[in-house]
């Protein structure tokens, strides 16, 4: 029989797999935006270096939140992990092959002053961008609303069966979200023009992004208030995080952009946790009648296992919560289309002649870099 102390680490270790994601999401989220929006907010080039560059020294790092995430999941849930990739195999292939993509687009794209190749960066990393977010909105949907499974816990319908038009609402509303977040987000971070065309954007994007979270939220509370276990924690966490994304609005209005960005983060995490509070105590809702959900009792490690992996999580988070904190404090400066009108990129001054053409070539690349 197992013991309380068994039950409480496996609440701790699913509350923790919910931090993980939280993490992600209101990290990555703005990510996303940038990714989406840069292309269309920058006017010239050096404006697209500059919005880009708000998250260049830091977006991998943001990346370790979902490495972490599907680690935990693997190690203190198996029968979780294992689930989920009978699946959703063919979706999480590409949300790995988009993050491979925008990651490549971030660190290529500057590294070369031919427009074409930019361009072909700009077109990719949109996409990639708004795919991922997309993807992974419809995997929560899915399993916290339900998908068929056997008695084993694998999922029996093929990957087509899972866009539903609730996980499709669910990926569309978080690509919505995410592209208002990373709006808000460069309003933060640029200035000489560019904060103030953000906000336009921003302004402009929310009332897609409200009507799509307020379509998901009660289509959401309508199916969770009589099927999740504890409805109650799930609809405050829905209510509060409608109201922080709705306050967003009126305070870029107000031209308070940092007011703004909070009300979508706070939206962010509070979203995330009602969906995991939706799921508490299963981690896969089953769809079948007569096949059981999976649980956290019933997909999770040992108990040494647990406890081993309490200990090793109890040294490392803080250091990597005081890494995160300081990265954002260092590279918190704002950045304008003058800070990247400048000399040639790396593979220019790799590439460029030799001899008494040396200057002439610095001097081209400075002129490609400058503008369009």
């Amino acid at each position: 029989m197992e013991t309380a102390g068994h039950f409480d680490l496996q609440t701790l270790w699913f509350v923790l797999i919910a931090v993980l994601w939280m993490g992600f999401f209101l990290l990555d989220g703005f990510d996303f935006g940038v990714g989406m929006l840069y292309p269309f907010l920058g006017r010239d080039d050096p404006e697209r270096h500059a919005l880009l560059a708000t998250i260049l020294p830091v977006w991998d790092s943001y990346e370790v939140w979902i490495i972490v995430a599907g680690g935990a999941t693997f190690a203190a849930f198996p029968g979780w992990y294992a689930g989920m990739f009978s699946g959703f195999y063919l979706i999480f292939f590409a949300v790995l092959v988009a993050l491979i993509v925008r990651g490549v687009a971030i660190e290529y794209r500057n590294k070369h002053d031919d427009l074409s190749w930019r361009r072909r960066w700009d077109v990719a990393m949109p996409i990639a961008s708004a795919a991922i977010p997309f993807l992974l909105g419809v995997v929560f949907a899915s399993i916290t609303r339900g998908v068929p499974m056997d008695d084993l816990g694998d999922v029996t319908a093929g990957e087509g069966a899972l866009f539903s038009g609730y996980s499709v609402l669910a990926g569309l509303a978080l690509v919505a979200a995410f592209a208002v977040h990373g709006a808000l987000f460069l309003a933060v971070r640029t200035e000489d023009g560019l904060d103030a065309r953000a906000r336009r954007f921003a302004l402009a994007l929310w009332p897609a992004a409200a009507v799509l979270l307020i379509a998901f939220t009660v289509w959401t509370a309508v199916q969770a208030h009589a099927s999740a276990p504890y409805p109650v924690p799930m609809l405050v966490l829905l209510g509060l995080s409608l109201a922080a994304a709705a306050a967003a609005g009126p305070l870029a209005w107000l031209n308070r952009p940092m007011a703004a960005f909070a009300g979508t983060s706070v939206a962010t995490v509070l979203l995330v946790a009602a969906l995991f509070a939706r799921l508490y105590p299963r981690v896969m809702v089953s769809s079948t009648p007569g096949s059981p959900s999976l649980t956290i009792y019933s997909t999770a490690s040992n108990h040494y296992s647990l406890v081993a992996m309490t200990i090793i999580a109890a040294l490392f988070v803080p250091v990597v919560l005081v890494y995160q904190v300081w990265a954002l404090w260092v590279f918190r400066a704002r950045l304008s289309r003058a800070d990247f009108t400048r000399p040639p990129t790396p593979l220019h001054m790799i590439t460029r002649e030799r001899g008494g053409k040396r200057g002439d070539a610095s001097s081209g690349g400075a002129s490609a870099g400058g503008g369009e």
